[in-house]
């Protein structure tokens, strides 16, 4: 049964290693350029971390960063894609599915074989994957300074990612028995899945750390928000996220003593004219009047309120790391178990 499952695997395992070969030629090839690159950036920076030489060198190489994070986050969708929804579903389309389960050999462990094989191969290739571009990128994330930016496609994550989405396509694909419906449903459900887990269930897993500092009337900006489509407006100020190295703001907010937030009525009342003069159209420099206004506003309404900075310090990483990858390979245990049930009462118990 190993054999059949591995002879049936065969063809996608050789793409994955293609892909991979490939992958290694083009990081040995481009990495000691980073690493020169990096090295020289960091010389004549010292110990400035925000220093100009270092921030050209970022900027100039956000294009390979990006493309490589992006390697990374669309492979575990592809694994659940192309490995996981016809994993079963093409087996009920060809109709061989029958002949398989008429043999000695039980439905569950059947099941068991495939998911086993398909599941190795998909730790194997996810992982060597992401250790590849994560030590490619080092250079690049270490000078930028910013690990939770590239949080998702980097370490431990990723496999955990691939996991859940091959498990996904596995029961998409005993539910509609089709492979096209599976690998949509694989796609739909990794992305909502992931969203959700990003914006609503990460930020809960660690209480942040709190920071309060006075309002700098030198980098507060002015902005508006509310609901356009319902005409609601509203007036706020800006402050600028503070420079914390490999930090991850979840929000700036201006509060007083009580930690009451800054209306938009005492911000009126505060500043009458500020914001006056913006009008929409395009966008022009701001007159000398203007930015005096808008720096006498701030140091106005610094005097009853401050700056409340909530963040992740980067010393939480791993913490998120081994969470997330915890979460998402008990999402996908939850789906194999489900998998095994289906098979289980197709064949009668």
């Amino acid at each position: 049964m190993i054999r059949l499952a591995v002879r049936q695997f065969r063809d996608s395992a050789w793409t994955a290693l293609a892909g991979l070969i490939s992958l290694v030629a083009v990081v040995l090839a481009t990495r000691p350029h980073l690493t020169e690159a990096a090295a020289a950036a960091r010389r004549d920076c010292g110990s400035d971390a925000r220093c100009p030489a270092l921030v050209s060198f970022v900027l100039d190489n956000t294009g390979s960063r990006t493309v490589a994070g992006l390697l990374v986050i669309v492979v575990p969708a592809l694994i659940g894609a192309f490995w996981g929804a016809p994993l079963i579903a093409r087996e009920f389309e060809a109709g061989t599915h029958r002949l398989v389960w008429a043999q000695s050999i039980s439905r569950g462990r059947w099941l068991a074989v495939r998911l086993a094989v398909v599941g190795t191969a998909t730790v194997a290739a996810t992982t060597l994957l992401s250790m590849l571009v994560t030590w490619w990128a080092a250079p690049l994330d270490d000078s930028a300074a910013a690990v939770y930016g590239t949080f998702d496609a980097r370490d431990l994550v990723p496999i955990g990612y691939a996991l859940f989405a091959l498990a996904l396509g596995v029961v998409a694909g005993l539910v509609t028995r089709r492979t096209l419906p599976a690998m949509a449903i694989t796609l739909a459900g990794l992305l909502t899945v992931r969203i959700m887990v990003t914006e609503w269930v990460r930020p809960l897993v660690v209480a942040p750390r709190v920071m309060d500092r006075p309002l700098d009337p030198d980098t507060t900006g002015y902005g508006s928000g509310g609901n356009i489509l319902l005409g609601i407006g509203e007036s706020r100020l800006d402050p600028e996220p503070p420079d914390i190295p490999d930090a991850w703001i979840q929000s700036t907010d201006i509060v007083d003593a009580a930690g009451t937030p800054l209306t938009d009525q005492v911000l009126k009342a505060s500043c009458p004219t500020i914001g006056q003069e913006s009008g929409g159209g395009p966008a022009r420099p701001v007159t000398e009047a203007v930015r005096q206004e808008m720096h006498d506003c701030v140091v106005r309404i610094g005097e009853r309120y401050h700056e409340v900075v909530t963040f992740q310090s980067g010393d939480r990483y791993w913490t998120f790391q081994w969470w997330e990858l915890a979460v998402f390979v008990a999402l996908a245990a939850v789906l194999v178990a489900c998998a095994g049930y289906r098979v289980r009462r197709f064949s009668g118990g």
